[in-house]
């Protein structure tokens, strides 16, 4: 990942463009610190597409059996 001061990103943002759909991400900075990372909108839209609900991956997940019988044969005292 190729790293852009923000002057520097400003003054050229048409090769920084070139360069992230070409090569992927580039991290602009500020004041010497990782300020913002510029990523081509087809990875974008792939990071926010939704995946499923929780509710299709549970029904669409093999079905295990599972024993989940509780056995009563070990008492512990309780201080009330």
């Amino acid at each position: 990942m190729n790293t852009w001061q923000l002057q520097t990103a400003k003054a050229r943002f048409s090769e920084l463009v070139n360069q992230c759909l070409a090569e992927g991400p580039q991290t602009i900075t500020r004041h010497g610190e990782p300020a913002v990372v510029m990523i081509p909108a087809e990875e974008y839209a792939r990071m926010c597409a939704r995946s499923g609900s929780l509710r299709d991956f549970l029904l669409t997940a093999p079905r295990v059996e599972l024993d989940v019988t509780r056995t009563r044969d070990i008492d512990r005292e309780v201080d009330l």
